[in-house]
């Protein structure tokens, strides 16, 4: 989607190359930019090695780039750039991004492809770059993978700035020179996928109740409406489904909880299988009476990144088309102390009649998470797949470098590492031992205890083994999301603040499923 220019008047004068650039008379936010990439050198006896986008565009400026590239410095490494002014009269300003060796695809030891990931850092830094020179619009090489390259663009660009007087210059994109135009506008859908996710944590837990986020994502739906449903089941109706677990986290807060359901019938088949996504939606979580230090806790306005990746994911299935049908199941409330939270000890009952003994009342997750995968079931899903921002425990085991999956399924787990490879939001398997599950069912008080018997020892093993308690589905995964809910540096195509992470990786298996014969 095209956004108009922003216009910014300049009071400057520039001189580069030999040109001169008057600010005064110019609306620099109507300027174009140009982002192109080159390949690092193979050996030191190569030329400049372009791509066929930026070889096209020097040739016709009789090989002007070329000359700048080999006179302005050493050649440009992966995820360097290097700018350029006045070599086109359509585009003042250039950016030429390296994208590393050309030729490489899917890394075994990293678990994702290099090719893909070059390249989404590259565009993603060209643009940023554009973006501080205040152009509001930019052209972007294809660099041979044109979903890649908009992905780095939508995703590269995207800042949470609503609240903020000052904003950043919105930058439109496009793809420059002969490209796959259905690649880009997929590669679009994915990123505007992950910004909405990302826009969602981001926002503040005022500005985002649990009757506000369902509320947001209808009105998302809104242009799908023939092919998707859209239930804001209120209290009432959580009560009739005996959600006893759910509803002891949520008495606690005067937001009112919703148990937000979405159908996606994208299948001409109505009677297929649905895949059903369910995500943790705690739209602020203070620990409740087990209260969190005070420092971070701001962060955790974000809790309800399983119900925003999953939500964002079936929002960008229906843009997609996907033929395939999706039903996403988002318990959402606040976690909060008050005279009627729950207590350290309280035993709950949970839609599955399975008690639970709540020893820790900051481990609420996977008490709403228990009654969401209870009614899951009765859909008789193709797969369940939960994510949720569950557990610290995940965090120091992987990281931010990848999801943690729990699942009962090798077949689910195969699509969802695939999935991942080829959106370089990667996940990794972890166990789910009768060893986690053993520490969880001796419980003083009842069938089970909503933290492990060790809590200081594998604390993400033993939510997931709880979780297991309230499945009997062949095909179930659990994504422990905790680790990879913020990004500081460490995915250079993202700004710093809430990642979105991963919602391309389910689109991408949702994707999967649906072409799969």
């Amino acid at each position: 989607m095209l956004i108009p220019f922003r216009r910014v008047l300049l009071t400057a004068t520039r001189k580069h190359n030999g040109r001169l650039f008057s600010k005064s008379n110019t609306a620099f936010s109507t300027r174009k930019g140009l982002v192109l990439g080159v390949y690092e050198k193979q050996s030191n006896n190569d030329g400049i090695h372009l791509t066929e986008a930026a070889a096209a565009f020097d040739r016709s400026i009789s090989g002007k780039l070329s000359e700048m590239l080999s006179i302005s410095g050493p050649p440009l490494k992966k995820g360097k750039s290097r700018i350029f002014y006045g070599l086109h009269q359509d585009f003042p300003s250039a950016v030429v991004v390296g994208l590393g060796k050309s030729g490489t695809g899917v890394c075994g030891k990293e678990n994702w492809n290099n090719c893909k990931e070059n390249i989404r850092a590259a565009v993603s830094a060209g643009c940023r770059q554009l973006q501080d020179l205040e152009v509001a619009h930019v052209e972007v090489d294809p660099c041979g993978d044109g979903q890649s390259a908009a992905e780095g663009a939508v995703l590269g660009l995207f800042e949470y700035d609503e609240l903020k007087t000052k904003k950043k210059v919105r930058v439109t994109t496009q793809p420059y020179g002969s490209v796959d135009s259905a690649a880009w506008q997929k590669g679009v859908m994915y990123g505007d996928g992950q910004n909405l996710a990302r826009q969602l944590m981001e926002a503040p837990a005022n500005h985002i109740t649990p009757t506000v986020f369902a509320n947001t994502i209808e009105q998302k739906l809104s242009p799908f409406a023939h092919k998707v449903a859209v239930h804001k089941r209120p209290q009432s109706w959580i009560e009739s489904e005996q959600m006893g677990a759910f509803l002891s986290v949520s008495k606690g807060s005067e937001e009112p909880p919703i148990f937000l359901e979405l159908h996606y019938k994208g299948s001409l088949d109505s009677a297929q299988p649905p895949l059903v996504l369910v995500g943790k939606g705690i739209t602020f979580d203070s620990g409740g009476i087990s209260l969190k230090p005070s420092s971070g806790m701001d962060a955790m306005r974000a809790d309800m990144g399983g119900a925003a990746t999953v939500c964002s994911a079936i929002v960008t299935a229906a843009a997609l088309k996907l033929p395939i049908n999706i039903i996403g199941l988002a318990p959402l409330c606040e976690n909060m102390p008050s005279g009627k939270a729950n207590k350290p000890g309280d035993v709950v009952r949970a839609k599955n009649g399975k008690t639970i003994q709540i020893d820790n009342t900051d481990a609420e997750g996977r008490l709403i998470l228990a009654d969401a995968l209870c009614y899951a079931h009765s859909f008789k899903p193709r797969a369940i797949i939960n994510a949720a921002t569950l557990t610290g425990a995940i965090d120091v085991a992987l990281g931010s470098a990848a999801a943690g999956v729990f699942t009962n399924s090798d077949w689910l787990w195969e699509r969802l590492h695939k999935a991942s490879i080829i959106t370089g939001d990667r996940v990794w398997r972890m166990p789910l031992f009768q060893h986690y599950t053993k520490q969880i069912t001796e419980s003083a008080l009842a069938d089970l205890n909503n933290i492990g018997k060790y809590s200081r020892s594998g604390g993400a093993c033993t939510a997931a083994a709880f979780l297991r308690e309230f499945v009997t589905a062949d095909h179930w995964a659990h994504l422990d999301i905790a680790g990879v809910m913020t990004n500081k540096d460490e995915v250079p195509y993202l700004r710093k603040g809430m990642s979105g992470r991963p919602t391309r990786t389910l689109v991408e298996f949702a994707a999967g499923l649906a072409f799969e014969p």
